[in-house]
Formats: structure tokens, sequence, C-alpha cells
């Protein structure tokens, strides 16, 4: 069953991605807002852009983070390693707003970060998705807002540049509880786009398709990115094809359990890729 994620009588050309992202993971729920309804606040909400501006509320922000490590794990994290949680926890959902309707509809929102909230306790975030780029031909260029591109390639550059556009204010406002330098937070927001998309591709059951188009999006070289999407694959002690990637960044959860890093992360060996994806598959 698909389950709305538009308010009724608004019209969008998001509106059936967003849709499609809740029914696959239901921890996630896009509402676009309409002009005259106002963005939410407080109840656990927080704007996109007061998380930029690095005050108040991005201290209520990560006190969850410090509070949810203290309980699950009876330590007290260092203060740069609380940030880059959150910063991730964010992050990670803030860049499907953008990748998921590419990814289904090629139609690529922009949403600056004071059009943006996020209730995480519920996984509930609002959108307003004033103008997006599409491709010629698709019968959402008539709708207002649309701007069209020529090419795929186009399309793709509108992607970068709209992730680009509501991250870094947040990247920024993050920046200063980091101690990470540019390059490793935008290693950190190439990370975000790439394992966002390729989770949710596996949930649609399109996973070799996202590989491609993420390989397509990100071949290295298009600053303030990272690197490429890093994918490769492994082999199994029978053969068996296991995809894999090397993250940009690390997410510094070693600090907390050192034994148990990410299957991902530069720090895990390949012999150790292969045992733990041969459990998972």
């Amino acid at each position: 069953m698909t389950v709305s994620a538009v308010l009724p009588g608004l019209t969008s050309p998001v509106t059936e991605a967003y849709a499609r992202l809740a029914e696959v993971f239901p921890g996630l729920r896009v509402k676009e807002l309409p002009e005259d309804v106002p963005t939410p606040s407080g109840a656990g909400w927080v704007g996109a852009a007061d998380l930029a501006a690095g005050g108040a509320a991005l201290d209520s922000f990560l006190a969850w983070d410090d509070a949810q490590v203290l309980r699950d794990h009876g330590q007290q994290a260092r203060p740069d390693v609380v940030a880059s949680f959150g910063l991730h926890r964010y992050a990670w959902p803030a860049c499907l707003l953008i990748t998921v309707p590419w990814f289904l509809h090629r139609r690529v929102p922009r949403v600056p970060v004071a059009d943006v909230a996020f209730q995480r306790a519920l996984g509930h975030m609002t959108v307003r998705v004033r103008d997006f780029a599409c491709l010629p031909g698709d019968p959402a260029a008539r709708l207002p807002g649309a701007r069209v591109v020529p090419d795929e390639e186009a399309l793709r550059g509108e992607v970068r540049a709209a992730v680009a556009e509501h991250i870094g204010p947040v990247l920024d406002g993050f920046a200063p509880r980091m101690r990470r330098g540019s390059r490793a937070l935008w290693g950190m927001a190439t990370d975000e786009i790439v394992e966002g998309l390729w989770y949710i591709a596996h949930l649609l059951g399109e996973e070799p398709r996202a590989v491609v188009e993420l390989e397509r999006l990100l071949p290295g070289a298009t600053k303030p990115y990272v690197g490429t999407a890093a994918f490769r694959e492994l082999t199994g002690p029978n053969g068996e094809r296991l995809p894999t990637r090397d993250r940009a960044s690390c997410c510094l959860f070693y600090t907390l359990r050192p034994e148990d890093t990410c299957v991902t992360c530069p720090r895990t060996c390949d012999a150790d890729r292969v045992t733990r994806l041969l459990q998972t598959a």
C-alpha cells in the first residue's frame, strides 16, 4: 500500500518518490509543506537552518547522541565523536530528500536548509520543494518551478549542487565541534550520499543500478566532494561475489568499541569484510 507523503491538494514532482521511500523504509517519512503551513517546531523538531547556525539548537540535538552513547555503551564519548554521530544521523536522511527522487524519477529538488525540518525520534522530515530540475520529455516539466536540463550528466550536476546547497551550511554548523578539516567533512558528505542511496536501492531491489548510478554521480574530481563512490567487489571462498566500498571518512565508532569497525571502514581488512559479508548474505 502506498503511504501518502503529501498534504491533500498539494501537487509535487517528488510526492511519489517520497511515498515509495516510506514504503520500503518506514523509519523515514517525508511530508511536503505548502507555503501557508508553518514549519513544525518544538516536540523534538529541529530546523536544518538551526543546525547550520551551530547554536543552542545544535547543542540540544547533540545532547540526544551524548545520552544515547552513555546509555548504550556505558561510557562518555569525546565531543567530536558525539558530533560525528549527530551529523551522520541528520545527513543520511537529508541526502535522501534529493537522491531518491533523482534515482526513481530523474527529478532533483532544491531543498535549502530554510525549507527542511527533522524529528529524528519519530523519523519524520518536512520539506518545501519550490523548484526542481528534470529532463526533457518529463511530464513534470510543465509544473511550476521546473527547470529542464539537457541530459543525464547535467542532471547529475544538479544532484551534486542540490546536496552541496543543503549540506554545506550544515557542515559549517557542525565544524567547530568536529575536530576535522573541510576535506574530511566533505568526505563524510560523500559517504552519506553513497551509503544512503545504496541502502535504499537494496530495499527497492535495485542495488546493481544504484552502484552504476552512484559511480557516475561521483566519479572523482567533483568538488567539494571527496573521492569516488569507491565501490569494489570481493570474492568469497566459494567464488561468492561480495560488493563493498571504501568509505572516504571514518565514523569514529572505533573510539567506543575498537574491535568493532564498520564493514566499509578503511580500518577493516578484506579478510574480515569477506567473513562479515558472508554472515549477512
